[in-house]
């Protein structure tokens, strides 16, 4: 396939200490309750970023059918996954903060005090939208964001990954990566100073540019209205030398460990990528002469680049997807048309596989 399909974050990658636990809240608060696959296997492609040497781990990958990307909630099972060397504050490089959707941000706020979780007051960002902080139980901070763009009314607070607020030294030389190849081409809002709104987030009374980034077409792909449209915001800081929120430690290490998306026509992305100055650092395509990579229940292509700062950016072709497991209905997306969605009752159909509390 010559062409290139970015259909849409398909997961944030969270390291976590505990797989279940972490999940059981994710399903709870967050409504990440359809399990797409669940995998005990061994990292052997990721050399570059695991120290050298293969490492086991456990993985789930969940979905919220309201819409958005999901969560791969990570483990590692033979290492005592490490947090950052420091507190990471605003600005510094890697994923500081995920962008979750919801219905009603008033009535959000509201459920999440009410559980006593940890939340900043409703405040708006520059494009005037309103939106609040919350952190997980795991030192992960989370943007609540109004919206309204859905896949399906689940009848929950929120939806899933809309997008991540990112680090750069740079923020031009960083939407080489984010605006060229991921196609967030619309520039929503561009603010240089300090921003009340942020004012809750360690760093967060620093002087800092704050670009928001979103895609200006629909994406396209079987899972492209599942996922949904997206955003992108850069944060250059400054008064002080960032750090890199994973300096010192392995992918898979606690925190938000990388940011995924589905896409078809991989080795014409290689090609892309290595034009634009990124080219992939890692390739099951080349790694396994072009044959799939089997994650259990699932099956594909994976490759990942860095974006100017090192974060790194995954990239997964899917083949093989579990829609229906407990009758063995999987699909191969290889016999169909890459650009085309898949029709809505396919993808609801997934709600079956619910694991409730």
């Amino acid at each position: 396939m010559n062409q290139v399909i970015v259909s849409g974050i398909q997961q944030l990658g969270i390291g976590v200490q505990n797989v279940a636990e972490a999940w059981n809240w994710y399903r709870k608060y967050l409504g990440m309750d359809i399990k797409v696959f669940e995998e005990s296997a061994t990292a052997s492609l990721m050399l570059p970023y695991t120290g050298g040497m293969p490492q086991k781990r456990h993985a789930i990958l969940a979905l919220n059918l309201s819409g958005g990307g999901g969560f791969e909630i990570w483990q590692y099972t033979d290492r005592t996954p490490q947090a950052p060397l420091f507190v990471p504050a605003l600005g510094d490089l890697g994923i500081f903060v995920a962008k979750i959707k919801a219905r009603d941000i008033h009535k959000t706020h509201a459920y999440f005090t009410d559980e006593k979780l940890t939340v900043s007051t409703i405040a708006k960002d520059p494009s005037g939208r309103l939106h609040f902080f919350l952190t997980d139980p795991y030192n992960n901070i989370f943007q609540v964001i109004e919206s309204q763009n859905w896949f399906s009314n689940e009848k929950k607070h929120t939806g899933s990954v809309y997008g991540v607020v990112i680090g750069v030294t740079d923020i031009e030389k960083s939407m080489k990566v984010y605006s060229d190849i991921l196609g967030y081409d619309k520039i929503v809002s561009d603010k240089k100073g300090n921003f009340p709104d942020l004012v809750s987030l360690n760093g967060g009374e620093s002087i800092c540019r704050r670009v928001l980034l979103q895609n200006s077409k629909p994406r396209l792909g079987a899972f492209g209205r599942l996922f949904g449209n997206s955003e992108i915001e850069l944060v250059q800081v400054e008064g002080r030398v960032p750090r890199k929120i994973y300096e010192g430690r392995f992918w898979g290490d606690l925190g938000f460990i990388h940011l995924c998306y589905d896409i078809q026509g991989m080795e014409a992305l290689n090609t892309a990528c290595a034009k634009r100055g990124f080219p992939f650092t890692v390739d099951s395509f080349a790694n396994h002469k072009g044959n799939s990579f089997d994650m259990g229940e699932a099956a594909g292509h994976f490759s990942y680049i860095e974006d100017p700062d090192g974060t790194l950016i995954e990239f997964v072709e899917t083949h093989k997807v579990p829609i229906l497991k407990k009758l063995g209905w999987y699909l191969d997306l290889r016999k169909r048309n890459p650009a085309k969605h898949l029709p809505d009752f396919v993808i609801k159909a997934m709600g079956l596989n619910k694991v409730k509390d």
